[in-house]
C-alpha cells in the first residue's frame, strides 16, 4: 500500500473528544456502563468529553436513523474545536452510514478516530479518505473495563495517540480475558474479570523480517464492505500487513476460511507482506482451530507459505487490547515474534 496518509495531531490533556454511536445505541441501553467508560477515560487522560446529538438516543431510534448517526460523525470531523473521536461501542450496521458520509470532510479535517469491531467500516472510510485512524478500544468495551482500566490498554493508548514516538514495539499483554459479565447488572461494574495467562504471539508460518502498511479489522465485517466504494482494490494491498480478528459471535473457523478465499481470489492475499491474527473473541476453545484454518487457507489453497502469519495477538475482542494505526509502516520479525511500528502515527 503506497498511499501517503494524513496523520492526526496527537491528543493531550484537555483535548476535546467527541463520542459517537455509529452502530448500536449502547449508551442508552446500559447507561451505567457508558458512564463508567467516560469517567475512566477522563480520569486517565484528562480529556474533555463532547457527546454528539444522537449518542445517547434509544437503541431502536439509533438503528432506524443511520443518517443521524452519519451526521454525528460528519459534525464531529467538521468541528474544529474537537480533537478526536471515539466510538461508544460497535454493533453490526455501520455500513448503513455509507450513503450519508462525505469522505472529503474526513480528508479535510484530520483528527484521531478510534474504535473497533463494526467500526471497521468507518476505518475503511478514513483509509479511503487518506487519514490514519486507530483500531483500538471503544468507550463501553475498553474504557469501561470492570474495576478500572487495564494498565496494558491504557499504556497502549497513551503511547500511540498521546505521546507517540518514531518507533513503537507492540508489546504482549501478560494476561487476557474473554469472559463477559452481564452488563445489565450495575454491580458487575466493580467486579474484575477472570484472566488467562498469555503465552505470547504464535508464529504460524514465515521467516525473516517483513515490513508493510497496516490495514485490517474485524473479519466478520468484511463481507459488508467488500463490493462497496470503501473496499480497496487488490493492488492497494501491495506489501501491506493485514490484521484480522473475529467478533464475540465467534464465527465458525470455516466461515473465516471462506472470507479468506474471497480475499485470495481477489488477489489480496498474494499482495501481502504479512498477516496478523488477533486472539479470537467469544470462544477460547476455537483458538487453535482458527490458526489451523488460516494457515491452511494461505499455504495449501493459495500456495502462500512464505507470507508470515503472527497469531494470537492482543487486538480485537479479547481484553486488554493494543492499538493498531491504519496506513502506518510496521515490521514483523519472525524470529522474535515481534510487531513494531516504524513511524509515528500522529504529529506532535
Amino acid at each position: 500500500m503506497k498511499k501517503t496518509m494524513k496523520k492526526p495531531h496527537a491528543l493531550k490533556e484537555g483535548s476535546k473528544i467527541a463520542v459517537i454511536s455509529p452502530s448500536w445505541g449502547g449508551p442508552a441501553t446500559f447507561p451505567h456502563k457508558y458512564e463508567a467508560g467516560l469517567s475512566q477515560l477522563k480520569k486517565a487522560f484528562g480529556v474533555e468529553i463532547i457527546e454528539m446529538p444522537n449518542t445517547r438516543k434509544p437503541a431502536q431510534w439509533v438503528h432506524l436513523n443511520p443518517k443521524a448517526r452519519a451526521d454525528d460523525l460528519m459534525q464531529a470531523f467538521e468541528d474544529s474545536t474537537i480533537d478526536g473521536i471515539i466510538a461508544s461501542i460497535g454493533g453490526d450496521d455501520a455500513i448503513r452510514l455509507l450513503p450519508f458520509m462525505d469522505l472529503n470532510v474526513i480528508a479535510a479535517n484530520p483528527k484521531v478516530f478510534m474504535g473497533y469491531s463494526d467500526t471497521t467500516t468507518l476505518h475503511f472510510a478514513c483509509l479511503k479518505a487518506g487519514l490514519t485512524s486507530f483500531y483500538g478500544p471503544s468507550i463501553m468495551a475498553g474504557f469501561a473495563e470492570n474495576g478500572g482500566l487495564f494498565p496494558y490498554m491504557e499504556e497502549a493508548v497513551r503511547r500511540t495517540i498521546f505521546t507517540p514516538s518514531q518507533t513503537l514495539e507492540i508489546e504482549t499483554a501478560t494476561e487476557w480475558t474473554v469472559t463477559q459479565l452481564d452488563w445489565s447488572d450495575p454491580a458487575n461494574q466493580s467486579k474484575k474479570r477472570p484472566m488467562h495467562q498469555s503465552s505470547g504471539p504464535v508464529l504460524l508460518q514465515g521467516e525473516g523480517i517483513h515490513q508493510g502498511k497496516l490495514i485490517g479489522g474485524c473479519i466478520d465485517v468484511f463481507p459488508m464492505i467488500i463490493g462497496t466504494s470503501l473496499w480497496p482494490k487488490a493492488e492497494e494491498f501491495h506489501e501491506a500487513i493485514l490484521f484480522l480478528e473475529t467478533s464475540e459471535e465467534a464465527p465458525p473457523p470455516d466461515d473465516v476460511k471462506r472470507i479468506l478465499r474471497n480475499l485470495g481470489v481477489q488477489g489480496v492475499l498474494e499482495n501481502l507482506s504479512g498477516l496478523l491474527i488477533g486472539r479470537p473473541g467469544g470462544n477460547v476453545q476455537q483458538l487453535d482451530q482458527y490458526d489451523i484454518a488460516i494457515r491452511s487457507t494461505l499455504s495449501e489453497e493459495f500456495g502462500l507459505s512464505e507470507i508470515p502469519i503472527l497469531a494470537q495477538m492482543d487486538f480485537g475482542h479479547t481484553d486488554p487490547m493494543c492499538v493498531l494505526p491504519y496506513g502506518i509502516t510496521a515490521q514483523i520479525d519472525c524470529t522474535t515474534k515481534k510487531l513494531t511500528l516504524l513511524e509515528s502515527a500522529c504529529t506532535i
